[in-house]
Parts: structure tokens; sequence; C-alpha cells
């Protein structure tokens, strides 16, 4: 996959139009696909009824586990958000858009762009570190201070900050990857050479969504649990 990115400059505002469109595609994927699953709801679900099911039921369950019942549905929404929105953004990098020629670029998975991943590193960090505030107040910043020593706590201090990011880079890193090496195989052999490797894609895309939408999990669990003084 061409790492080159189809850029329009806005003032000193530069922005990467061809993974905006494919974000708006995800969005609009998800929007129409929620919408008929969730239109005629039935106690003898649909096919796409019990997927949509089963999905809400095992990150509820994880959230529940890791959180507390009450804690765990308050965070659910944006768990289910990210999940569905990375695993529809890396399903969409599989798709042949080198047949649509652009300008320059070529069209990609949203997360092909380091730009979508840091985005919604943001969001996590902010999301949990406000709920941390909010739960704990400003002893969710210091509560390690007593237990490990003045730079342990500092370390970890900063690392509150940048785990989140390692997951955007590991996000963008896997999927890039994956793309250029089904695109370097598309070139030397158009026609079976690839379809291994874009089968273990459709593979990667689930684990990747998997492993961001846990840690982030994760990280929300640190920071609305613990001992309460």
């Amino acid at each position: 996959m061409n790492a080159h990115h189809w850029i329009l400059s806005i003032g000193n505002l530069t922005f990467n139009v061809d993974t905006i469109i494919t974000m708006w595609i995800t969005m609009l994927l998800l929007i129409v696909v929620s919408l008929v699953a969730t239109r005629k709801l039935s106690v003898v679900p649909t096919k796409l009824q019990v997927v949509f099911e089963s999905v809400i039921v095992y990150f509820s369950d994880i959230a529940s586990s890791n959180m507390g019942e009450k804690e765990g549905k308050k965070h659910l929404p944006l768990l289910l958000t990210l999940f569905m929105f990375i695993l529809t953004a890396n399903l969409l990098g599989q798709l042949p858009w080198r047949l649509i020629h652009l300008h320059s670029g070529e069209l990609a998975s949203p997360n092909n762009d380091i730009n979508m991943t840091a985005a919604m590193a943001i969001i996590v960090s902010i999301y949990y570190i406000f709920f941390g505030i909010k739960k704990k107040g400003f002893k969710f910043f210091i509560e390690n201070f007593k237990i490990d020593g003045i730079m342990i706590a500092l370390v970890d201090l900063l690392e509150l900050f940048v785990r989140p990011f390692l997951l955007a880079l590991r996000l963008f890193a896997n999927i890039m990857a994956g793309e250029i090496l089904v695109f370097t195989f598309a070139s030397m052999c158009a026609y079976f050479a690839p379809l291994p490797f874009m089968f273990f894609e459709v593979f990667v895309a689930l684990i990747q969504a998997l492993v961001f939408t846990l840690l982030s999990t994760t990280y929300i669990a640190l920071a609305v649990t613990g001992e309460e003084e």
C-alpha cells in the first residue's frame, strides 16, 4: 500500500484527504448497519442481530469483570464504538481501493494514518484521566507515590499519558505493514499470491481492534477502580 497521502493544505493546516474519505465511509457504514440491525428487534433475532448482541454481551462481560457491573455499563458505549470503528476501518483497507485513481496517493484504511490512531489515543487518554479524576480526585495522579517511591511513581505518571500512544503506534504500524505486504504480492502476482495474506489481514484486523479495545478497557478500569481511603 502506498504510504503517500492525498494532502490538502488550507493555510497552515494540512489534511490527508484519502483517509478522511475512508473514515467517513467507515462511519457511514456503521450507521447504516446499526440502523438495519436495530430496525426490527425481535425475541427471535436475525443473524445480524445475533452478531451485534454477541459483541455487546462480550464487551459488557469484560467491562463488568474489570470495573463492576454498574461502572462497566457506564463505559460500554465508548468501548463498543472503539471496537466497531477500528474493526470496520481495518477491514475497509482490504478493499481494492487502488482501482480508484486519485490525483495523489490512494485510498486506504483510516488506521493507515497515524493521525487517526493518535486521535483515538488522545480520546482514550482524556476519557480515562477525566473519569479517574472524577472518581478519585487528584489522588488519581499521586496514589502511587506512597507505594513505589518518587522515581517509579514519576515513571508511572509519565506512562499514564504515554501508553495510549503506544497503542496508536502499534495499530498504525500493523495496518500499514499489512497493506504494504498485500500490495507487494499483488504487484508480483495479481491473482493468487496476495490471497493468503489478505485472509491473514482479516484476522489481524480483528485482533488489532480487540487489542486496542481491551487495553483501553484496562486503562479505564485502572483509573476508576481501586481501594478508596
